[in-house]
């Protein structure tokens, strides 16, 4: 088995406004990472259109025709002052959403041991009936949720290092005892969320909020309990919402990570994962908008998963 690397070039089809930071060159640059010869022998899948009932997984069927309705012949529709759509918007969301569902299905049938989606928009700021942050749908909260519905799972878990609290993730998962998700942000910070007291329904939400400024210590000693606890959890399978804002370059956060940190917290998922879900892990892109730090950490997240 492998590390399966998905794409899809509708994903540089969704056009943001000149300036915004989540923007085409993201993927652009990231392709350069992934033609490097080191990753030569990596399998590259395009990453499929999700059939649309996954996305009522994690969204009324009226928010989703919301989105595909709102989506412009010409320039741009807004969902809120930070999200937008372009035409190709809706594509590109529909494959961020099949690339996490087929890498599911692939871990499940023994053909990936895990997998990277490289996809964009993002999705950890999508709530149930709400696009925000740059996000139109849950992607690895559908994930996940696709998981127990179709692979009949107990116990999943979700980590979130994204700079940014993953509250759509909360928001759709509050109430979903067989998932654990934990997130890693800076505090103060957009969204606003996050707090140690946001617990879920069940206390199967972790939040551990990190100063302006924290650096490799302090987020190492976050993610001890974090690690601590998805090994008591005993997960089936383990998702990433790999985002990669918290390195020191990043300009729209003041943590001080770098990609070593990433690659140390990818390799304590993968060891939860050889332990208890028989190497199945899956990574989905979220955030990252330095493509110093952006480039340097997924090559180091991707060094990760493939050894």
């Amino acid at each position: 088995m492998n590390t399966v690397l998905f794409s899809h070039n509708d994903c540089t089809r969704h056009i943001t406004p000149r300036g915004h930071p989540e923007r085409v060159e993201r993927l652009e640059r990231l392709e350069d990472v992934f033609n490097q010869p080191e990753f030569s022998a990596i399998e590259r899948l395009d990453a499929p259109l999700c059939e649309l009932d996954r996305l009522t997984l994690a969204h009324p069927q009226s928010y989703v025709d919301q989105i595909q309705n709102l989506e412009p012949v010409h320039g741009f529709a807004y969902i809120d002052a930070d999200t937008s759509m372009s035409k190709g918007s809706w594509n590109a969301a529909r494959r961020a959403v099949g690339a996490i569902v087929q890498a599911t299905d692939m871990v499940f049938e023994g053909s990936a041991k895990n997998a990277f989606c490289a996809v964009r928009p993002p999705g950890h700021h999508a709530e149930k009936t709400r696009g925000m942050g740059f996000c139109l749908f849950g992607t690895v909260a559908i994930g996940a949720l696709h998981a127990i519905q179709k692979h009949g799972l107990e116990r999943v878990a979700i980590l979130d290092f994204d700079v940014h609290h993953g509250n759509g993730t909360s928001n759709i998962l509050w109430d979903e005892k067989r998932i654990l998700f934990a997130s890693t942000h800076e505090m103060p910070l957009y969204p606003g969320s996050g707090y140690e007291s946001e617990r879920g329904s069940f206390d199967q939400i972790i939040n551990k909020p990190l100063g302006t400024g924290t650096g490799s210590a302090e987020f190492r000693a976050a993610m001890n309990p974090i690690i601590d606890r998805m090994d008591k959890f005993k997960p089936e399978l383990i998702f990433i919402s790999a985002g990669f804002d918290a390195h020191y370059d990043d300009p729209l956060a003041s943590l001080r990570l770098d990609e070593e940190d990433f690659y140390w917290a990818t390799g304590e998922m993968k060891d939860l994962a050889r332990v208890h879900c028989k190497d199945r892990l899956v990574s989905s892109l979220e955030g990252g908008y330095s493509i110093l730090g952006l480039t340097t950490s997924v090559k180091a997240h991707l060094m990760a998963l493939m050894e």
